[in-house]
């Protein structure tokens, strides 16, 4: 997987943990006292993720990487 920035982390990590804070299933195995915010940063860093990150060069070229 291709290095992230801090801000794509925190971008990633906080919706998420939203998305887990409205109900979604996580995607690794939780614990009872694990967060929404613990769970998004487990998956973030065992790569299940389904999330895609587009970046935008100054060249006008898009990369995409996938987080899963």
């Amino acid at each position: 997987m291709e290095r992230l920035s801090r801000f794509e982390k925190a971008r990633i990590i906080s919706a998420r943990a939203l998305q887990l804070s409205l109900g979604a299933p996580p995607l690794v195995k939780a614990e009872e006292t694990d967060t929404p915010y613990v769970l998004s940063k487990k998956e973030l860093s065992f790569a299940k993720l389904p999330f895609v990150i587009l970046r935008k060069y100054p060249s006008g070229t898009i990369k995409r990487i996938s987080l899963s």
